[in-house]
């Protein structure tokens, strides 16, 4: 499946510091697909990052685009809330 980035999204994944490889990942691979609103998704994977801390990377995607764009991106340590 082809993917793009927001720019919003793009900015995210600056700010937050989220490597795009990482990101890109994600979303080839992702551990779980969670139904969000309307027609999008969170593509979500748990994540070592550099610190040796493991969070939750999750990469919104609009499905109902061609190709899917990936709207935000960010991660949590608050696993439990959002894996099914």
């Amino acid at each position: 499946m082809k993917f793009r980035y927001s720019r919003h999204a793009t900015e995210e994944l600056v700010r937050r510091g989220i490597p795009r490889a990482m990101a890109d990942e994600v979303l080839r691979r992702p551990q779980q697909i969670v139904p969000e609103r309307d027609s999008r998704a969170a593509y979500q994977s748990k994540v070592d990052f550099s610190d040796g801390r493991t969070f939750l990377l999750r990469l919104i995607v609009d499905e109902a685009t061609d190709p899917v764009m990936v709207v935000t991106a960010y991660r949590t340590s608050k696993i439990e809330k959002y894996w099914r």
